[in-house]
C-alpha cells in the first residue's frame, strides 16, 4: 500500500465513523484476519452477525466457493466494526477478498483506495438497476454491485383511514396527502409519525420530502427544500404530526404507528414483520412527490465489493464469488431472508408474483436514490449532518425552515 493511499485512508477514517456505529463481530474461527491459510481459501466479511455459521446465507458463501473451487473463511461484523476494519486491513495490505458493506460507505472506500472498479475485475453489473448501482459509483467508475436495498414508504391504517373518510386512492401529492392528515385529525385520530432525530436516521427520513420537492443536496436553502421542512414544520404546527418525531428513532416512531393510533408512518421494509404482527390491516404507499408521482427515497442496502490486493491474480476468482452471490438464484434466496428488495428487474418480478405486498415497495425502489449519488461521495456526511441540524432546529422552532436551511448551507460550504 503506498504513502499516499494510507493518508487518503487516514483522512476518511472519521466520515466512515460519521455513517454507521456498532462493534460487535463474530467469526467461524475465532479470527478477524483477512488473508486465508493458503492461496485456496478465500475471505469474505459481511455486516450480517446475526447469521451464524449453520444459516442459509453461511451456507450460500460456502456453496460458492465449491463452485469456484476455493475454501470460503469469513466473518462477520456490525457496520461499522466492519468498515473500520476494512479500512485498517487495507493500510496492512491484509483486504478481505470480498466485502459486502453497506452502499453509502462504497464511495468512502472507493475514495481511500481500498476498493477496485468492476473494470479491474471484470464484474458483469448489466443486469441491476442504474438508480441503485448509482450508490456505488463515482467519478465515473462502478465499485462492486448491490446485494439487495430496502428503502422509505407510507404504511398506513385502514381502519383509521376508513374512519376519517379518507379514500388512500386520492393521495397523490403533497397537498392531497395533507388534507388526508387534516380529516383524520377532524376525526378525532392522529396524523403521521416519522423519525427526525438529530442522526443520520433524521436525514434519511428528510430526504424523499426533500428529494420530492425536486431540491438537491448541493442547494439545502434552495425553495424547493425550504418547501420541504416547512411541510414538515406545518405538519406539527397543525397537530398533523407529534412532537415526539423530533426525538424518534424509526423504531420509537414505528412504535407509535403499532399503537393503532396512527393514520400514517414512514417506515421501511424492514418493518414488514412487525407489520403482520400489528393487529390491524395496514396497506402501503410509495412516499407522493410533491407535485405528483413517487418521491425518491433513500437506498439502504448493502454493497458486495473486492478489496485492492496486492497479489491481483486473486481477483478471477473473487469475482466469481460476487457473481455467484449475486446470481439470480441466489439474489432471490438472500433477499427474502434479509427484506430486500432484488436490485435487478428479473428477481423484483420474482419477489411480486411469490408476494403481491412487495409491489408498492418495488415500486419505491425504483424510485429510490443512492444517498452518495451525484458524485457526493465523501461530501454526503457532512451535507447530512447539517441537514439534520436544520430539520431539527425548524421542527423545534428555533428558526424559520428557511433561515435553518440557510446556515445550512453556511456550514456546508
Amino acid at each position: 500500500m503506498n504513502g499516499s493511499t494510507g493518508r487518503r485512508l487516514t483522512a476518511v477514517a472519521l466520515t466512515v465513523a460519521a455513517l454507521a456505529t456498532g462493534t460487535t463481530a463474530c467469526s467461524s474461527d475465532g479470527s478477524s484476519s483477512a488473508k486465508g491459510d493458503d492461496s485456496g481459501t478465500y475471505t469474505i466479511w459481511d455486516p450480517y452477525p446475526q447469521f451464524a455459521k449453520n444459516s442459509d446465507w453461511a451456507k450460500l458463501l460456502d456453496d460458492c466457493g465449491s463452485k469456484a473451487g476455493v475454501k470460503i473463511k469469513r466473518t462477520a461484523f456490525d457496520t461499522s466494526d466492519l468498515t473500520n476494519k476494512a479500512l485498517l486491513a487495507a493500510q496492512q495490505d491484509n483486504a478481505p477478498d470480498v466485502l459486502i458493506v453497506d452502499n453509502p460507505v462504497v464511495s468512502t472506500l472507493a475514495e481511500a483506495g481500498v476498493l477496485t472498479t468492476t473494470d479491474d475485475t471484470k464484474l458483469d453489473t448489466s443486469k441491476a438497476d442504474p438508480n441503485l448501482l448509482a450508490a456505488g459509483q463515482s467519478d465515473g467508475k462502478t465499485y462492486g454491485t448491490p446485494i439487495g436495498a430496502n428503502t422509505l414508504a407510507l404504511y398506513y391504517n385502514k381502519d383509521v383511514l376508513k374512519a376519517a373518510g379518507v379514500d388512500v386512492a386520492s393521495i397523490k401529492d403533497w397537498p392531497s396527502l395533507t388534507t388526508a392528515l387534516e380529516k383524520v385529525n377532524k376525526a378525532g385520530k392522529k396524523g403521521i409519525t416519522f423519525s427526525a432525530i438529530g442522526t443520520e436516521e433524521g436525514s434519511f427520513q428528510f430526504l424523499p420530502w426533500f428529494w420530492g420537492s425536486g431540491a438537491k443536496l448541493t442547494e439545502l436553502d434552495s425553495t424547493q427544500g425550504v418547501s420541504a421542512l416547512s411541510l414538515w414544520t406545518d405538519w406539527l404546527k397543525k397537530g398533523y404530526a407529534p412532537n415526539s418525531v423530533i426525538n424518534n428513532t424509526q423504531t420509537t416512531s414505528w412504535q407509535e404507528f403499532a399503537s393503532g393510533d396512527y393514520a400514517f408512518a414512514e417506515n421501511g421494509t424492514w418493518q414488514l414483520a412487525n407489520a403482520e404482527k400489528a393487529g390491524f390491516d395496514y396497506g402501503v404507499l410509495p412516499i407522493p412527490a410533491s407535485d405528483g408521482g413517487n418521491a425518491a427515497a433513500p437506498t439502504g442496502g448493502e454493497f458486495v465489493t473486492v478489496p485492492v490486493q496486492g497479489d491481483t491474480g486473486r481477483y478471477t476468482t473473487a469475482q466469481k464469488l460476487v457473481t455467484c452471490l449475486t446470481s439470480t438464484d441466489n439474489l432471490y434466496a438472500t433477499d427474502t431472508t434479509l427484506s430486500y428488495v432484488a436490485p435487478t428487474t428479473e428477481v423484483q418480478d420474482k419477489q411480486i408474483a411469490s408476494n403481491a405486498e412487495l409491489k408498492p415497495w418495488v415500486e419505491a425502489v425504483k424510485a429510490a436514490k443512492g444517498r452518495t449519488s451525484d458524485d457526493l461521495g465523501t461530501q454526503y456526511p457532512k451535507i447530512s449532518e447539517q441537514m439534520w441540524k436544520a430539520v431539527q432546529s425548524a421542527l423545534s422552532g428555533a428558526k424559520s425552515p428557511k433561515d435553518a436551511l440557510t446556515s445550512a448551507q453556511s456550514a456546508v460550504k
